[in-house]
């Protein structure tokens, strides 16, 4: 017994459009959820950085050249202070030489900035950076991430972040 086919002879494809219609759009959703998760996971990694390098920068040892407290510009950085570079290849590494793996694929040094602040009541009168005196903030900015999916190709700045902590002895006796 055959079984007689109901379908139009101008339907025939109708279902194969509407899969591939559905198919799609259900992927490009899904490739913007992974996205969208990666922008995610890099908001937290970049806040994680500016962390790291603020505490790393505020457990230099007491005997590092004093930082100078300075206001600078916005979208500028300074360029002197206790072991600046190594505080910037702590914050992209997670150590000093500036070797391995990036948190943060596409953050260099140039989007790092450091800055010391001094503390109004320094017991010795001076303004400074060093134990128990002062501060260090570090921050990132003017960072770039670059959102895809198909047919929606962004570049998203992204807003600056900024983590800062007091001076602190590194294990040092004053």
């Amino acid at each position: 017994m055959s079984r007689k086919r109901n379908y139009k002879s101008n339907e025939l494809g109708s279902t194969i459009i509407e899969f591939v219609v559905v198919a799609l759009i259900f992927f490009v959703m899904l490739i913007g959820i992974c996205a969208a998760g990666n922008l995610y996971f890099t908001h937290n990694a970049l806040v994680e950085a500016t962390r790291r390098g603020a505490r790393f920068a505020s457990m230099q040892a007491a005997d590092a050249t004093p930082g100078t407290p300075r206001t600078t510009a916005s979208g500028t950085c300074d360029s002197t202070g206790p072991a600046l570079t190594d505080i910037k290849n702590y914050t992209i590494y997670g150590n000093t030489a500036g070797t391995g793996p990036k948190l943060v694929e596409g953050l260099t040094t140039s989007n790092i900035c450091v800055e010391y602040g001094s503390t109004p009541l320094d017991p010795s009168g001076q303004a400074g950076f060093g134990i128990g005196q002062g501060t260090v903030s570090v921050s990132i900015i003017n960072y770039d991430f670059h959102f895809v999916v198909p047919l929606i190709t962004r570049t998203i700045r992204m807003p600056p972040y900024r983590s800062t902590m007091a001076g602190e002895s590194a294990g040092v006796i004053p």
